[in-house]
């Protein structure tokens, strides 16, 4: 019987015991709310981290980020088919605190700036299950374009202190950078190779719902 359909001896039954409606009432309040993300965003580069890591000399992991990006996305929570994102990463901004490797990144060893100053990502697909997303689309670096699927969690919305409504994701997924053209590497003389192939892609994002 719904809550707002209950008999007489129901309501009743609550009222003359405390401890029964204090759970109703806190049942009522923890009921999960579905919040609807519906509108188009640009995300906030400067509260977004758009991050990747990779094992180096096969000990240790290596950490950077692109600190310039820009990105929109359209979401729609009764039909997530029709959510798109785009996102343009300018590949000179690559930092990953030392400044000698931050070069060899941009060299043409990796990412050849000079002819390949971008990085771009367009989704083709979006999927959604609760507050999950699947993201996939076609990631272009280096001139080359292949498909790959973005998994993120939805972490909330918020008004800011300036009034802009604010939608939260963090997700991640792992490339094979050979995939893309980005083949140096190094060999090890215990073993091994100085980059890892494989690359984790982490993403913070902070959206802004356009008004």
């Amino acid at each position: 019987m719904g809550i707002f359909n209950r008999s007489k001896s129901d309501t009743d039954t609550t009222a003359s015991n405390p401890a029964q409606a204090a759970g109703v009432a806190t049942a009522v309040a923890d009921a999960p709310v579905s919040v609807d993300l519906t509108g188009d965003y640009t995300i906030d580069p400067s509260h977004s981290r758009l991050g990747f890591s990779a094992r180096h000399a096969m000990v240790t992991t290596v950490r950077g980020a692109f600190g310039e990006f820009t990105g929109t996305a359209h979401i729609d929570s009764a039909n997530p088919g029709a959510s798109t994102v785009a996102l343009s990463i300018p590949v000179s901004s690559v930092s990953t605190g030392s400044t000698d490797r931050d070069g060899h990144l941009v060299s043409a060893d990796f990412f050849d700036v000079e002819n390949h100053p971008s990085i771009t990502f367009t989704s083709t697909k979006v999927e959604r299950s609760g507050d999950d997303w699947a993201i996939t689309g076609d990631l272009v670096i280096k001139g080359a374009s292949k498909s790959v699927t973005i998994d993120f969690e939805s972490t909330g919305t918020a008004t800011d202190p300036f009034g802009n409504q604010r939608a939260g994701f963090e997700g991640s997924t792992t490339i094979n950078r050979k995939d893309w053209g980005l083949t140096w590497n190094a060999a090890l003389e215990t073993g091994g190779v100085l980059v890892s192939e494989k690359i984790k892609l982490e993403f913070d994002v902070s959206a802004i719902k356009n008004v």
